[in-house]
C-alpha cells in the first residue's frame, strides 16, 4: 500500500538537533505537509469523533528520553518505542483505551540514545535479551518518515546477545531486504482473514499485500513468525482461517526455517466497548457481553472473552491447521 501521508505535522524544538528529525522535517517540507514548531500538539476537533479522525493524520516528531525499558511478556523480554499510535484505524485495537482521545502519531528521532539504553540493558544479562519494538506502534508504517527500524535491524545484527522482535501490518518492508540482519531480527506479521482485515483493520495492508510481504522477508531469509489476531468466530470462520493457512503455505513452500504463530482470541474491555462504539457506530465488531465471560487482566481489568468451550474450540482447530500444514512450526501461545 501506499505510504502513510499526515495532514500535519508538530515538531518539538528538541527534535531539532537530531539528524532523523532533520530528515523527516525535509521529507515532510518536499511533500508540502503543514509543520509547526511546538512542544504541544493542538487536535481541535468538534466531538471525540473528529478528534479521533484529526489525529491519526497528525505526526509529531519529538524525543524519547525513557532510560527504563517495560518487561513485554510473553512477546520478549523488553519493549521500546521508536514511535507511538499508528496510521491503522484498528476498531479493536487495545490501545483505543491507552492513548486517549486524541491518538496522534510520535516519531522518536534520538535513535541513538534509544539503541544506547538498549544497549545498556543488553550488557546487564549474560543471556541472549529479546526487545519488542511495536507494542504501542506499527514501526514499519512509519518507517519511511524517519529509517529508524532499519538502524536498529543493523544494530541488532552486530550484537552478540540482542535480538529484535518487529510486529506489522504493513507491507512496506523493501528497505529491510537487502539487510545483513545476521538472523537476529525476527518480522512477526499480524495475519487474519480477509474478513477481518477488510472490516475492522481499515488504513493497513490488505489479506494478500501482507502475505506477499512476508515472502519477500522469508526470501531474505529473516526468521519469521505470524500472530494470527484477534481471532473471531463468525459465519464460515473455520472456512476462512483454513484459507489463510492454506495460502501461507502456498507462499511460503520455500521457507525452511522455523515459523511461529502466536494465537490471540478476540477480547474486548467494558471501556474498550464504549469508546469503540463511539468512534465506530456502525461497527460490525461482536461486542455482546452475554455471549463472553470475564477474565481477569494483567493490567488489572476484567476482559470480555469467548466462553471456554469456544475458547478451546478456536485454539484446537487453529492449532490443528498450522500443525497439519507446517511441520516446522511452532505455537509460542495462545491467549
Amino acid at each position: 500500500m501506499k505510504n502513510f501521508i499526515p495532514d500535519k505535522a508538530y515538531v518539538d524544538p528538541r527534535a531539532l538537533k537530531y539528524d532523523v528529525g532533520q530528515i523527516a522535517i525535509n521529507h515532510l517540507k518536499e511533500l508540502n505537509i503543514p509543520i509547526e514548531q511546538s512542544r504541544k500538539v493542538l487536535i481541535d476537533g468538534k466531538n471525540a469523533s473528529e478528534n479521533y479522525s484529526k489525529s491519526k493524520k497528525t505526526i509529531y516528531i519529538t524525543v524519547n528520553k525513557q532510560k527504563k525499558l517495560r518487561p513485554c511478556k510473553p512477546s520478549a523480554d523488553y519493549q521500546f518505542s521508536l514511535s507511538s499510535s499508528c496510521p491503522g484505524h484498528c476498531e479493536y485495537c487495545y490501545l483505543q483505551t491507552t492513548q486517549g482521545e486524541k491518538p496522534f502519531m510520535k516519531l522518536f528521532v534520538n535513535i541513538d540514545e534509544i539503541l544506547d539504553v538498549i544497549n545498556d540493558h543488553i550488557d546487564k544479562n549474560s543471556n541472549i535479551t529479546t526487545f519488542e519494538c511495536g507494542s504501542i506502534t506499527d514501526p514499519v508504517a512509519l518507517e519511511h518518515l524517519t529509517g529508524n527500524l532499519k538502524k536498529c535491524i543493523e544494530f541488532f545484527s552486530k550484537s552478540e546477545n540482542g535480538r529484535l522482535r518487529v510486529i506489522t501490518k504493513y507491507d512496506n518492508i523493501d528497505s529491510f531486504l537487502n539487510i545483513n540482519h545476521s538472523n537476529h531480527t525476527k518480522f512477526r506479521f499480524s495475519i487474519n482473514t480477509r474478513y477481518v482485515i477488510d472490516n475492522f483493520e481499515h488504513n493497513t495492508s490488505s489479506f494478500d499485500e501482507r502475505i506477499n510481504a512476508s515472502k519477500k522477508i522469508a526470501s531474505s531469509n529473516y526468521p519469521l513468525g505470524f500472530i494470527i489476531a484477534p481471532i473471531m468466530i463468525y459465519d464460515n470462520w473455520k472456512d476462512e482461517y483454513k484459507e489463510l493457512i492454506l495460502k501461507l503455505k502456498e507462499e511460503l513452500k520455500d521457507y525452511n526455517n522455523p515459523i511461529t504463530f502466536e494465537l490471540i482470541q478476540h477480547r474486548f474491555t467494558s471501556t474498550a466497548k464504549e469508546l469503540i462504539l463511539t468512534r465506530f457506530p456502525n461497527t460490525k465488531l461482536d461486542l455482546d457481553e452475554e455471549n463472553r465471560q470475564l477474565k481477569w487482566g494483567p493490567y488489572g481489568k476484567f476482559k470480555y472473552v469467548y466462553p471456554k468451550e469456544k475458547s478451546s474450540e478456536i485454539k484446537e482447530y487453529i492449532s490443528k491447521l498450522i500443525y497439519d500444514n507446517f511441520e516446522n512450526s511452532t505455537i509460542e501461545y495462545f491467549t
